[in-house]
């Protein structure tokens, strides 16, 4: 009787077990609770840093120690790759148009109905105040680069591919909120119709398109043309005191908006003739982006990030240990920002307060001349002590400020 073969099985070979997607709810506690803490504080330390503290270890950081705990490969789960150059312009050029058809209308306004000292509360241009140009590049480097890239693995290529249910359901209701969230975490009520918007349009290009680089291309325009026209408002008079009533004209806000939507439909024209903008028309299934490795014990994971993490800190320490000092003290003393139309005098105060700060900073001065400074300033301009002193002359008009 013929024996059957040692290397023979009649049984099957197993199918891998399936995967389960990372928490979006967890995720975006977590989240939120590092950024609240942890990136908040070193924003305060440099804004500067800060900024890019915050994109790389907690939002790409996260993301990636999440999506690879759950079996996948986190590049190609939240759909960096493949590179697509075609959908990347494409969504670039439409991050470009839906900023002055849709973003521009939407937060002029937001910030027409917006009291004044809600507006104030949420200047998000104070952050480029009182920074050196090293600390101005690296803030637009942030702003254009590090957030579009960092965010939109969180947001799109983690939270809301969790959320998207398997086709044919409909992905409108993660989509939905995703673009919440994305909006919630920028904590800016002025700017929140705005963001949730742009919210929408990434993660919309994501889905349709497979990739998430039309994505980042897309928030990476919105936010370099917001950051230059800034810039340029800045340097040419616009935003400062007296400015012209032009600034904010509905007139020029409608004309803008006319041109961003005939752009947008020109695009859409556009894709009609060239369909290889859409990509692949999907993301990967879950399957396709199984990591064929085991998952890594989490402290192996986990150990590069912090050790990452830390050494920039230490970096920053030895590097501008002085302007961390100083940023410490100027939590512990605060003084409340001026009105753009506050009293000359108390502007020329401020400003002194602000170079004092700059040659202290250098080690031209010593540490105790802005350490009295500040704190009779504090005494005097405090949260809730100097609101008659600091409040306005007369109403101004809002400026569109993204």
């Amino acid at each position: 009787m013929d024996e059957a073969s040692p290397s023979s099985d009649p049984r099957p070979a197993e199918a891998p077990a399936p995967l389960t997607p990372p928490h979006p709810v967890l995720a975006a506690s977590l989240a939120f609770g590092l950024f609240v803490s942890v990136g908040a504080v070193t924003q305060l330390l440099n804004p500067a840093f800060g900024v890019w503290f915050t994109e790389v270890f907690l939002f790409l950081g996260l993301a990636w120690i999440m999506v690879r705990r759950s079996g996948y490969r986190p590049a190609a789960y939240v759909g960096l790759t493949p590179f697509l150059g075609a959908p990347t312009l494409f969504g670039f050029l439409l991050g470009v148009a839906n900023f002055v058809a849709v973003v521009v209308p939407v937060q002029f306004l937001a910030q027409r109905v917006a009291p004044a000292w809600l507006r104030e509360m949420f200047d998000a241009s104070r952050l480029f105040e009182g920074q050196s140009p090293v600390e101005l590049a690296l803030l637009l480097g942030g702003v254009s680069v590090a957030a579009p890239l960092c965010e939109e693995v969180f947001f799109r290529g983690l939270f809301q591919r969790s959320l998207t249910p398997p086709a044919p359901a409909s992905p409108w209701r993660a989509l939905i909120i995703s673009s919440v969230v994305f909006s919630a975490f920028h904590l800016d009520p002025v700017g929140f119709l705005a963001r949730a918007e742009l919210g929408l349009l990434f993660g919309w290009l994501f889905w349709r398109t497979g990739s998430l680089w039309p994505g980042i291309a897309a928030h990476a325009a919105n936010n370099i043309v917001s950051s230059a026209l800034f810039l340029i408002a800045t340097h040419s008079g616009l935003a400062k005191d007296g400015a012209p009533d032009d600034v904010t004209d509905w007139r020029a806000v409608l004309g803008l908006a006319l041109v961003g939507w005939t752009a947008l439909l020109g695009l859409r024209a556009a894709s009609r003739h060239f369909p290889s903008v859409w990509g692949r028309g999907s993301p990967p299934g879950d399957e396709e982006v199984r990591a064929t490795k085991p998952v890594p014990l989490f402290a192996l994971q986990l150990l590069p990030w912090v050790t990452a993490a830390t050494l920039s800190l230490v970096g920053l320490g030895l590097v501008d240990g002085r302007g961390v000092s100083l940023s410490v003290y100027d939590v512990q003393h605060p003084v409340d920002p001026l009105p753009k139309d506050a009293d000359p005098a108390l502007q020329a105060e401020r400003k002194a307060m602000r170079q004092l700060r700059e040659a202290v900073r250098k080690g031209e001065v010593p540490m105790e001349a802005y350490e009295e400074e500040r704190l009779r300033q504090s005494e005097a301009y405090g949260p809730g002590k100097g609101k008659g002193k600091l409040k306005a002359k007369s109403k101004s008009k809002p400026e569109i400020r993204l």
